[in-house]
């Protein structure tokens, strides 16, 4: 097969895919004659035969996919203009605590917001396949320990933690908070059709399926009101 055609069916192959396809399974395509470098050169080539189009190949935590890019919300917005649930602030902050600084406990969390946790923004979180349990800590009550899940950095549009942004100074802990806003506020769970995210392209190719809230999320009692001040306090807790 020649480089041409290779190209052709990994294009197919992703277009047609609703979840990111790592390289182990893009391989089966080929019975496995194409080796794992060639296969990340040729998704390379079709990263940049794609950089003028209104949707992108991208590399994420579990796979390669193609997705809508940003400039493109405003347009597929129309197709879709119900809004998903959205996120309070205190459940936002417990995100961005975990991220930063996992494996943590709940204790660890309300140690660095000073305030109670709802025991219902844990439950929200696992819900929404961000965040999981990975073990226990060592301690009196073996506290669960956790951490953000590879479903979180998908859905952010990352490949590894790494690619998190600093919080190396104020300004920079709010737009942490704002990117961590726009992507719980609105994508949906089922499609990851997200108002300033991306759109994987076969799921914007799908037939949508409305989306209902959780129980956690329908049912959670409202969050103590959470001013700018107490968000800046605990970004800077979480970069300490």
């Amino acid at each position: 097969m020649n480089t041409a055609d290779a190209k052709r069916v990994l294009e197919t192959a992703l277009i047609c895919s609703q979840q990111p396809l790592p390289v182990r399974e893009l391989r089966v395509l080929f019975n496995d004659e194409l080796g794992a470098d060639t296969l990340r050169s040729l998704l390379e080539d079709l990263r940049q035969e794609w950089t003028q189009r209104g949707v992108e190949l991208v590399c994420v935590a579990t796979g390669w996919r193609f997705q809508s890019r940003p400039e493109m919300r405003e347009y597929l917005d129309r197709l879709h203009p119900e809004k998903p649930p959205r996120y309070t602030r205190a459940t936002l902050e417990t995100l961005a605590i975990i991220a930063y600084r996992q494996p943590v406990t709940r204790g660890d969390m309300e140690d660095i917001r000073g305030v109670t946790i709802n025991s219902l923004i844990l439950k929200q979180l696992e819900d929404r396949g961000w965040v999981e349990a990975i073990g226990h800590r060592e301690a009196p009550g073996r506290p669960a320990l956790f951490a953000t899940t590879r479903q979180f950095l998908d859905d952010l549009g990352l490949e590894s933690l790494d690619q998190l942004p600093l919080l190396d100074h104020p300004a920079r802990r709010s737009e942490v908070f704002a990117a961590l806003a726009d992507s719980a506020n609105d994508a949906q769970p089922e499609l990851r059709i997200a108002e300033s995210g991306p759109v994987p392209l076969a799921a914007a190719m799908t037939p949508s399926q409305s989306t209902q809230p959780s129980e956690a999320t329908a049912d959670a009692p409202p969050s103590p009101p959470d001013d700018e001040s107490a968000a800046d306090d605990a970004a800077q807790a979480v970069e300490t």
